[in-house]
C-alpha cells in the first residue's frame, strides 16, 4: 500500500475532491482490472473513454479516481483528482508508484520509422557481450537481463514500462534500450521517464492512419527530443533531412551520425556482401555480419551510442564484429539448392525500398529476385500502392499476398496494392491471397542462386484474420518448403 499523495509528485492537479491521504493498493487504467483500494485513471482512448467506467471502477473497489472531467455524481469516501491529461498523469503516477525506476539505470530511447528494433536489440546484445546486465523494451520481446517476456506493443503502456524497469532495478540492470514509437509519444507513455539519451534513425511514410499528416508524425517524434533533459544526449542521423529538425529545441547534448554528411560519427562502406559489411567508422575498420546500407546506419548509431555511454572504441568495434542479425530483420537462410531466402519486417515503402536496393546492390543480376509482400488491414491504406510499385520496380517477380488482413478483405487489400503497379510491370505480378501458398509458390518458382524476399511480417509468429490469430512464422514456413522442394 502507498499513500496517494506520495505518487502525485509532479502531476499537475486542477482540482481535488476528497483526501489525498488515502492508501492505494494498485494503479489501474483498465476498469476491468480494478480491485479493492485501487486508483483508477480514466483515459479517453481511441476506442473507448475510461470516464464512462468510473462508476464501475468504484463499484469494484476503487478508492480514488484520476479524470479529466469530474463526474456529476460524487461518491462519498472516494477521492477524485482532476487533471488536464489523464494519460500524462498515468505516466507520472506509474513512475512514482514503482519508485521512479528509470533513474536507477541508464535508459536510452530509439525512435524513427525504420531501424528501432535492430538498434535497440543490437545495443542490448553488445552491452551483454561487454559484461553488463542489460534490459530491452522492443517490438520483438522484452528482456530483463536474461529473462524474456512477450511484447505486445512497440512502446508498452506506462504501467507496463515502469513495472519492467522496476524489475530491472531489482535484477541490477545498468543499461536499458527502448523502442519509442510515435503512438507511445503521442499517448504520453514515455512521460515521467528519465532518459540518458535518445537516438533518431530516419523518417518516412508510416502510421498516417493515426497521425493524419506527415508533419504531425514528424512533430510527435520531435517531442521526444524536446523533452530530453540537459544531462542526456541526442544522437541523430543527419543524412535524413529531419535529423537536425529533431534537435532544434532540445536542451540535450547534440551528436550526429551519417554516411554522406559531415558528422560526429561517420562511416564508409568498404565492402557490402551477402555475408556481411566491411565498414570504416571514424578511421577504424570493422567487419560485421550484418548486411546492407541501412544496417551501416544502424551500426553507426550503435557505435555512437556505445561511445557516448562510455565504452572504449576498440572494445566497441570488437563487439560489433560479433553481433548477430535480429529475428526477422534481414534474416536469411540458404537451401541445399543454393536458393537464398530473406525474411524482413519491411512493412513501409521506405523499408521495402531499402531492403530491395540492398539485395540488388549485392546480387549479380543473373539470378531472379522473387518478392512476396502484402499490407496490413485496418492500417494506413495510402502506402499499399506504393509498396506494390516499389516491389514490382525492384524485383524480377512479385507475389502480392496477405499480411495481417485483420478485419479487412484480403482481396480488397491486394486490389489497393495493384493500383500502384505500372503497366510495364504487370507481367511480373502474381496475386495469391493465402500467404502460405504464396511462399510455397515463390519456392517453386526459384532456381539455384535465386533470391526470395519475404517482406512485411519479419519476427511475427502469427497471422491475424478477422480478429483471430493463428500460428504463422515466415522463416519456418519458407525453410520447410525449401527442404521439401530440393531438386
Amino acid at each position: 500500500m502507498i499513500e496517494l499523495k506520495n505518487i502525485l509528485y509532479k502531476v499537475t492537479l486542477n482540482a481535488v475532491v476528497g483526501s489525498t491521504s488515502v492508501q492505494i493498493e494498485n494503479v489501474q487504467f483498465d476498469s476491468r482490472k480494478v480491485q479493492k483500494n485501487d486508483l483508477f485513471v480514466a483515459i479517453a482512448g481511441v476506442v473507448s473513454d475510461g470516464h464512462e467506467f468510473i462508476e464501475k471502477a468504484i463499484e469494484q473497489g476503487a478508492v480514488a479516481v484520476v479524470c479529466e472531467i469530474l463526474p456529476e455524481n460524487i461518491v462519498e469516501g472516494v477521492t477524485y483528482i482532476q487533471v488536464d491529461s489523464s494519460s500524462s498523469a498515468l505516466a507520472i503516477l506509474a513512475s512514482n508508484y514503482y519508485g521512479v525506476p528509470s533513474e536507477n539505470l541508464k535508459l536510452v530511447g530509439v525512435t524513427g520509422t525504420n531501424g528501432k528494433t535492430t538498434i535497440a536489440s543490437l545495443l542490448y546484445q553488445l552491452f551483454k557481450k561487454a559484461g553488463y546486465k542489460v534490459g530491452l523494451l522492443s517490438t520483438v520481446k522484452i528482456l530483463v537481463d536474461d529473462k524474456t517476456y512477450k511484447a505486445t506493443h512497440t512502446t508498452p503502456d506506462s504501467l507496463t514500462i515502469n513495472r519492467y524497469l522496476k524489475e530491472m532495478n531489482n535484477e541490477g540492470v545498468e543499461f536499458c534500450f527502448m523502442e519509442v514509437s510515435s503512438h507511445g509519444i503521442h499517448q504520453n507513455r514515455t512521460e515521467g521517464l528519465h532518459f540518458e539519451g535518445g537516438i533518431f534513425t530516419n523518417l518516412s511514410h508510416d502510421h498516417l492512419d493515426y497521425h493524419k499528416s506527415f508533419a504531425e508524425y514528424r512533430d510527435v517524434k520531435k517531442l521526444f527530443f524536446d523533452n530530453l533533459p540537459k544531462s542526456a544526449f541526442s544522437l541523430v542521423n543527419i543524412d535524413d533531412k529531419n535529423g537536425l529538425v529533431m534537435q532544434q529545441n532540445t536542451v540535450s547534448k547534440k551528436y550526429t551520425y551519417a554516411l554522406k554528411s559531415y558528422a560526429n560519427y561517420r562511416a564508409q562502406i568498404l565492402e557490402n556482401q551477402l555475408n556481411g559489411l566491411f565498414l570504416k567508422i571514424n578511421d577504424n575498420e570493422v567487419w560485421t555480419r550484418l548486411i546492407g546500407n541501412f544496417n551501416a546506419y544502424n551500426l553507426l548509431a550503435i557505435y555512437g551510442t556505445a561511445d557516448l555511454l562510455g565504452l572504449e572504441n576498440v572494445e566497441i568495434l570488437r563487439l560489433m564484429s560479433e553481433l548477430e542479425s535480429v529475428s526477422g530483420r534481414f534474416q536469411y537462410l540458404i537451401s541445399d539448392d543454393k536458393i537464398t531466402a530473406i525474411i524482413d519486417y519491411a512493412h513501409t515503402p521506405d523499408a521495402l525500398k531499402n531492403v530491395l536496393e540492398t539485395i540488388n546492390s549485392i546480387r549479380t543480376k543473373n539470378e531472379e529476385l522473387i518478392t512476396v509482400v502484402g499490407c496490413g488491414g485496418d492500417r494506413d491504406k495510402t502506402k499499399r500502392p506504393k509498396m506494390a510499385h516499389i516491389a514490382s520496380a525492384l524485383s524480377t517477380k512479385v507475389i502480392l499476398t496477405s499480411d495481417n488482413p485483420r478485419t479487412e478483405s484480403p482481396e480488397a487489400i491486394i486490389k489497393d496494392m495493384e493500383e500502384g503497379v505500372e503497366p510495364q510491370n504487370f507481367k511480373k505480378i502474381i496475386s495469391i491471397t493465402d500467404r502460405k501458398q504464396a511462399i510455397k509458390t515463390a519456392c517453386q518458382l526459384a532456381n539455384a542462386n535465386d533470391i526470395i524476399l519475404i517482406a512485411g511480417k519479419g519476427h511475427e509468429t502469427y497471422q491475424e484474420i478477422n480478429g483471430v490469430r493463428t500460428d504463422f512464422n515466415d522463416y519456418k514456413i519458407v525453410e520447410e518448403f525449401l527442404k521439401q522442394l530440393q531438386k
